[in-house]
């Protein structure tokens, strides 16, 4: 039986009127509700890919470093890496890219010579904010066709989610 017809067929009504629809109470398995949200997690993640800017030919990881250079600012290589949870020389790889398109900026440690920081360009703030700009369109699209209830449940999720995303 598939996931999504042992949800309809374990969700209770609510107890009484004043529970909100999203109170509603589901009983799930751990290992189920864990690949429920692995799908449609992964299916968001897909479909916001197809809403990049098309005039950004960026790979996601060159994004993702973009990313955290501006919700984290200025890094090392090794913090870099630690954050994105790659190697040090996977990370030297994609700064040295996007190094050369004068997206990121390396200047010297002010305290260890033997370290770089890197910045992120005004070039590269300008494409990250053109493309989440494109995806955040969808997304404020999608999430009108909503309702209220479904909305703040998304909106108390979303810190869980972004805890999950970052263990």
């Amino acid at each position: 039986m598939s996931y999504a017809k042992r949800v309809s067929k374990t969700t209770k009504p609510p107890a009484s009127s004043e529970t909100p629809a999203d109170e509603v109470r589901i009983e799930r398995s751990e290992p189920g509700l864990a690949g429920a949200l692995r799908i449609s997690t992964m299916r968001l993640a897909r479909r916001l890919r197809f809403e990049r800017d098309p005039e950004n030919d960026l790979t996601l990881s060159q994004l993702a470093v973009l990313g955290t250079l501006s919700r984290h600012g200025s890094m090392t290589i090794g913090e870099l890496a630690t954050h994105e949870k790659v190697r040090p020389p996977s990370m030297t790889r994609l700064v040295n890219c996007l190094d050369e398109r004068g997206l990121v900026a390396r200047r010297a440690h002010p305290t260890d010579g033997r370290l770089v920081v890197v910045h992120l360009a005004n070039e590269g703030a300008r494409i990250l904010s053109a493309d989440r700009r494109r995806r955040d369109a969808w997304m404020s699209r999608r999430l009108r066709e909503l309702s209220p209830a479904e909305r703040d449940v998304l909106r108390r999720a979303a810190p869980i989610i972004e805890r999950l995303a970052q263990s």
